[in-house]
């Protein structure tokens, strides 16, 4: 089993957000080996093994620095718009199944209580909430896409009072 960079960083927040003190994951090319100290998640221990002839990584370093700058482009949320963040790590979907229409578009109006996405984390669906009346004015993540912990997922421009920049009402 070859596990890619973001499956690694995954398994880095879940562990992180966890009550676990040691968790130690092992297989035919990877030993990862994360302890939690006083302070928090101390480096982890990762070491592959030598890989097989013919072999190549799964993630280039261009898609890496791709992903990286995609996030970092993403993650300013200019004034008087709300940021919606994903408020954990998983799988993003903007339809409640596949080939059923998404929940919003770019310019829907939603409400507070609004499902506007879906967060999948080891298999569980988890819905995602508005927050806010208001309307979509920026999707910022692909369908079927990795996100982080706190990563924007969606940008509103809610309705009525204005909200500084970046927050999320609730």
């Amino acid at each position: 089993m070859q596990l890619t960079v973001e499956q690694i960083l995954e398994i880095l927040k879940l562990v992180d957000s966890s009550g676990c003190e040691e968790f130690r994951l092992e297989t035919a090319d990877v030993k990862l080996v994360v302890r939690k100290t006083a302070a928090g998640t101390s480096p982890a221990e990762v070491s592959r093994a030598p890989a097989p002839e013919g072999a190549t990584a799964r993630v280039p370093p261009a898609e890496r620095e791709e992903h990286a700058a995609a996030t970092a482009e993403i993650e300013a949320v200019p004034d008087g718009l709300v940021a919606i963040r994903a408020p954990m790590v998983g799988t993003f979907y903007r339809a409640p199944a596949p080939g059923a229409p998404p929940f919003v578009e770019v310019g829907s109006a939603v409400k507070e209580n609004d499902t506007v996405c879906i967060l999948e984390v080891m298999k569980l669906m988890n819905s995602l909430q508005a927050g806010v009346r208001g309307r979509v004015t920026r999707i910022c993540v692909e369908n079927a896409t990795l996100v982080n912990h706190g990563q924007v997922l969606l940008l509103l421009e809610p309705d009525g009072i204005p909200l500084p920049s970046g927050e999320r009402a609730g």
